[in-house]
């Protein structure tokens, strides 16, 4: 069972951004299950890792959960936050950018992987905070910071892609 444990929180984040779409946004509801999907997101690789039960389903799995949570958050999150135009357009460059990525390594290794950088981390915890921040902060100052760290992260990630170097 404990081997099994990194790949059912991956799951239940892929149930739990499926439940984000029957929830507002402002509700407590959504907030409760977004923060558990942002937490399970955050400990199923190091639970992964210190069970021994790390493996390349449980790796594409959480790759997918990411997507996922991730498509379904901005779904959701984006109509309510005012980004100016010059934001959207940065963020198109970085998708492009991963999405190119992850296309060469679909490429070239012949199967879909998602790399767990530090910085795809950073930008991960950074992403994952700024619907958080919304009440106190001015959002677009936050999606500064957030397109500056998944800049880095996707230029990064392309490098990595490109040169077949990335960290084991």
């Amino acid at each position: 069972m404990t081997k099994h444990i990194a790949n059912i929180l991956t799951g239940y984040r892929i149930f739990g951004s499926i439940l984000l779409l029957f929830c507002p946004v402002s509700s407590l509801e959504f907030y409760i299950i977004y923060i558990l999907c942002g937490f399970s997101d955050m400990i199923d690789g190091t639970i992964a890792r210190k069970t021994n039960s790390t493996s390349k389903f449980g790796s594409q799995l959480d790759s997918i959960a990411d997507f996922l949570f991730a498509g379904i958050s901005f779904l959701k999150l984006l109509p309510t936050i005012h980004i100016p135009g010059w934001l959207w357009i940065w963020g198109g460059m970085i998708a492009v950018i991963k999405i190119g990525s992850i296309i060469w390594r679909c490429i070239s290794k012949k199967f879909f992987l998602s790399l767990h950088t530090i910085m795809n981390k950073i930008t991960g915890l950074v992403l994952f905070l700024w619907p958080l921040t919304i009440s106190f902060a001015e959002s677009e100052h936050i999606a500064i910071i957030v397109c500056f760290v998944a800049t880095i992260s996707a230029i990064q990630e392309g490098v990595y892609a490109i040169t077949d170097s990335a960290p084991r």
